[in-house]
């Protein structure tokens, strides 16, 4: 209880990682297996999904989980849908309905499943998480006891317990896991667009392990462990495209997966390691098929509802684009002038620099600035001296009113210019070369950013903001 009231307590600042692609049937995560970050806070997926299965024969097994024969061949289009929900940035749960549209007497089965964020990086570095799902098992009608399967589908054969020696019973109704995620900033340039790499662990019970005895559903399985890796490319401030392969504990799939804010529509080449076997039957569960996803996910409260997808933060260094001090008497200042080199009319105020340091200037009643030890008119210094810093005052996109995105999320004005004490905010990033500054408290992901559009004057961006 303790360690659980730890980790919903902590303030720890969200982590600014790549959007994860919706799976099949469970929330986000890759194709079938989870990932160690879970949805931001109210932000809502609902997914549906689908995959078409045709074999020649089927395999049947009996009561003791022996092959007892070959049925007729089977061809079905099997659908699932789920919806999840993320909460306080720090978990993920979720309702899962599979089997849609099935006609046979198991009917549909319905499920659970939730994450809890233990930790993620503010930047790259490797995330851990805990997780669940729990699915209903089917029922034929026949008071024999059966279990859920991985592909989602309701099937008479998969059973909580067999009479026949050495094979056991399948529990897959309950599924407790542990992933750990690395995320990495790929290589930025030349061929490729902006692009972060992901790269998954896991072990679970339940549908990860279960079944392995069964040669028909489970050959080959890896003891409940399950891996998997993404290239998130970034396509522009409103779209990403993710191409992913993972082993599930029994199948290598793979996939891609398109994000153009928050409408998303992925393919994947499921159970590619299966081959068909040599004497005429199939399983649905060792042939390659084709699916495919359709979901969309919704921020409530990001002005027109859908949620644009995020890339990991780039962090420019701080050398790249603040110029060096200019001399000391325009950036440096702590001796205050001499009574007799300041006009009786001067009033004292400061200035905050887009490097975040205040200056303290003197104001005349005409509007002249004085600057400096020996308050100086900065009208008499330049153009060949002038405060430090880079601003937006010159720039197009300032001067458009373009809506800009930082992190991820547009911003766009939202007040007049005003003045702004630089010991009240913090410089949390770079845009076109102009500082990007916070309150010292804000927390990530930020709702308000501050630009510097000249010395002293500052403007208000607000997130939220259809371009």
């Amino acid at each position: 209880m303790l360690l659980c009231t730890a980790l919903w307590a902590t303030t720890e600042v969200f982590a600014q990682t790549p959007t994860m692609p919706s799976t099949l049937r469970y929330g986000s995560g890759l194709i079938d297996v989870p990932v160690s970050s879970v949805l931001p806070h109210s932000k809502i997926t609902a997914t549906y999904s689908g995959f078409f299965s045709s074999i020649g024969q089927r395999v049947e097994i009996d009561e003791s989980g022996v092959v007892s024969g070959y049925g007729p061949g089977r061809d079905r289009f099997y659908s699932d849908g789920a919806l999840a929900i993320g909460l306080f940035d720090r978990a993920e749960a979720g309702v899962t309905i599979q089997s849609l549209g099935d006609e046979e007497s198991g009917g549909k089965v319905w499920g659970l499943f939730g994450r809890v964020r233990l930790w993620e990086p503010i930047d790259q570095g490797v995330g851990f998480a805990v997780g669940g799902r729990y699915v209903t098992a089917p029922s034929f009608g026949d008071g024999a006891s059966y279990a859920p399967g991985r592909l989602g589908f309701t099937d008479e054969r998969l059973r909580a317990s067999y009479t026949g020696a050495g094979v056991r019973g399948i529990d897959s109704d309950l599924s407790l896991y542990a992933v750990a995620t690395a995320f990495l900033r790929g290589y930025d340039g030349g061929l490729l667009p902006e692009n972060d790499l992901s790269f998954t662990l896991g072990y679970g019970g339940g549908m990860f392990a279960a079944g392995g005895e069964l040669d028909f559903y489970a050959p080959g399985h890896a003891n409940g462990w399950f891996a998997g890796t993404a290239l998130h490319l970034s396509l522009g401030g409103r779209s990403q495209l993710t191409v992913m392969a993972e082993h599930n504990g029994f199948d290598i799939n793979v996939g891609a997966h398109y994000d153009w804010a928050g409408l998303r529509v992925g393919a994947q080449y499921l159970a590619l390691n299966h081959e068909w076997p040599s004497t005429g039957h199939y399983s649905e569960y060792q042939k390659p098929k084709l699916g495919f996803l359709v979901s969309i996910a919704l921020c409530p409260n990001e002005r027109g509802l859908r949620c644009r997808p995020r890339a990991m933060r780039r962090v420019e260094p701080d050398t790249i684009f603040i110029p060096p001090p200019p001399p000391d008497t325009v950036v440096v200042v702590v001796t205050a002038p001499a009574e007799d080199s300041v006009p009786a009319d001067a009033v004292p105020s400061s200035v905050c620099l887009s490097t975040g340091q205040n200056i303290p200037i003197w104001i005349t009643e005409v509007g002249d600035t004085l600057i400096g030890p020996g308050a100086v008119s900065l009208r008499d210094l330049r153009p060949g001296l002038d405060f430090a810093g880079r601003y937006a005052a010159p720039a197009f996109w300032y001067q458009d009113d373009r809506v800009i995105i930082f992190e991820g999320a547009d911003f766009r004005k939202s007040v007049d210019t005003f003045p702004i004490d630089c010991d009240q905010i913090l410089r949390v990033g770079i845009y076109e070369g102009v500082p990007v500054f916070a309150v010292l408290d804000a927390r990530r992901p930020l709702e308000v950013i501050f630009i510097p559009v000249r010395p002293g004057v500052w403007q208000r961006y607000e997130r939220g903001f259809e371009r």
